[in-house]
C-alpha cells in the first residue's frame, strides 16, 4: 500500500519529467526521487537529453552515498540496457538502494527487465504507483514505442463559432497573444511542427520556437504534395530550425535545391499524402511528438485516418458567422460515425479558453436482454 510519502516522491518525480519534454528524443522523459532511509529527499533528477545520463544517474549523483538504504521513485521501470549510457538498474543497484517504486512499465523489448534485474540483487521492487499522470506525462514516446508512429497533437485556434478566419481569409488575430505564447510553448515540447500546403501558400509561416528558454528547435514539416507551395525564400527555409518538405513520389522538387524532402505515396483517395506513410517516415527520423498546425485539409486527413491522439483547441470570445471552419472534412457522413472526445482540461488563456481532449473510448456494446 503507497503512503502518502510515496505519491508525493512520484508525484514531483512526475514534474521532474516534464522538464525533458522536447529535448530528450528518441528517449522517453524521466524524473526520479531519492529518499534515504529516513525518507528525507537526497537527490532528485530528470533525463535531460538524449545520449546524456538518465534520470536515476542524475539523481544518485546528487544523493551519494546517501542513497544507501533508500528509495528510488521513478516515472518509468529502470532500463536494463547498455545503449550510449549504461544500465540503470544496475546503477541503483551498486548505489545501495533497497527499494524502487516505478510508475509504469517499461514496453520497450530493448530495455525492459529492470525490475527482474533489481528483485534478483535483493531490492524491494513496486510498480504502478501514479501510472495513469505518469503515462500521459510521457505519452509520446509510449505511443511511439507502442504504436511505431509519432504521437500527434493536433492545435487549432478558432471563434467560438469554429471560424479559423474570416470570410475573405484574414485570420490575424482571432486569440490573444497569450494563446499564441502558450502555443510556442507546445512547440517546444514538440519533436516537429507540421502543416499543409495551404497553411504554407497563405501565411507563410515560421513555425520555430520564440520565447522559450533553452527551447530545441522541432523539425519544420510542410505537406506538399504537389511540391508548389514552398517557395525558395519562404521563411520555413530560413536556418533557425531543420525542415522537411513531404511531397507525392511524382512531385517535381528542382527548384528546392539543398531541401531536405521525402517522397511519399499519395492518399488512397482524394488529395494529399498517405497519412500512415507520413507519420512512419517521421518515426524513421526519430521524431515521436508531432504537433499539427493545421491546416482545415491536413487535420481532416489526419482525423480520417485515426491519427489524432490529442486535440487542443483555443477559442476566442469572437463571433464570425462565416469563413472556414477549423476541421476538414473527416470521413464522417453521419452524427453515429462523430469523433467522440473526452476533455481533459479546460483553462483560461487571456481572454481566451483553451480546450484540451482526448478520442473518448469506443462506448460498450449493450448486452443483448
Amino acid at each position: 500500500m503507497a503512503t502518502e510519502a510515496d505519491v508525493n516522491a512520484m508525484r514531483r518525480a512526475i514534474a521532474l519529467a516534464a522538464r525533458g519534454l522536447g529535448s530528450t528524443r528518441p528517449n522517453p522523459v524521466v524524473g526520479c526521487v531519492v529518499l534515504d532511509a529516513s525518507g528525507h529527499e537526497v537527490g532528485a533528477g530528470h533525463h535531460e537529453r538524449a545520449g546524456g545520463p538518465h534520470a536515476e544517474v542524475n539523481a544518485l549523483r546528487r544523493a551519494g552515498v546517501l542513497a544507501r538504504g533508500g528509495t528510488a521513485y521513478v516515472t518509468l521501470e529502470p532500463c536494463n540496457h547498455t545503449g550510449r549510457t549504461g544500465p540503470c538498474a544496475q546503477a541503483l543497484v551498486e548505489a545501495g538502494v533497497t527499494r524502487v517504486v516505478y510508475a509504469v512499465a517499461d514496453p520497450n523489448p530493448q530495455a525492459r527487465g529492470g525490475a527482474d534485474t533489481l528483485r534478483a540483487a535483493g531490492v524491494q521492487v513496486e510498480g504502478g504507483l501514479l501510472a495513469d499522470e505518469a503515462e500521459a506525462g510521457n505519452a509520446a514516446w509510449l505511443t511511439a514505442v507502442r504504436l511505431h508512429r509519432p504521437r500527434v497533437r493536433w492545435k487549432y485556434a478558432a471563434t467560438l463559432d469554429g471560424r479559423t478566419a474570416a470570410a475573405d481569409g484574414t485570420s490575424r488575430w482571432i486569440t490573444s497573444a497569450e494563446s499564441r505564447a502558450d502555443v510556442h510553448r507546445l512547440r517546444a515540447e514538440s519533436d516537429a511542427v507540421l502543416v499543409g500546403s495551404g497553411t504554407a501558400r497563405t501565411d507563410d509561416p515560421h513555425l520555430a520556437v520564440r520565447g522559450v528558454e533553452g527551447a530545441v528547435q522541432p523539425l519544420r514539416v510542410v505537406v506538399d504534395t504537389e511540391a508548389t507551395a514552398v517557395r525558395p525564400g519562404a521563411r520555413v527555409l530560413d536556418d533557425t530550425a531543420p525542415t522537411l518538405i513531404a511531397v507525392a513520389e511524382d512531385a517535381d522538387t528542382d527548384h528546392l535545391p539543398g531541401v531536405d524532402v521525402v517522397r511519399l505515396p499519395r492518399a488512397a483517395t482524394g488529395r494529399g499524402l498517405h497519412v500512415p506513410a507520413l507519420l512512419a517516415a517521421l518515426h524513421e527520423r526519430e521524431i515521436r511528438s508531432v504537433l499539427l498546425e493545421g491546416g482545415a485539409t491536413l487535420a481532416g486527413a489526419f482525423a480520417a485516418a485515426g491519427a489524432v491522439d490529442e486535440v487542443v483547441g483555443y477559442l476566442a470570445p469572437v463571433l464570425l458567422g462565416a469563413g472556414p471552419a477549423a476541421l476538414g472534412d473527416a470521413g464522417v457522413t453521419t452524427i453515429a460515425d462523430a469523433l467522440r472526445l473526452h476533455v481533459t482540461d479546460t483553462v483560461r488563456i487571456g481572454p481566451d479558453l483553451r480546450v484540451t481532449a482526448v478520442p473518448a473510448p469506443p462506448a460498450a456494446t449493450p448486452k443483448e436482454r
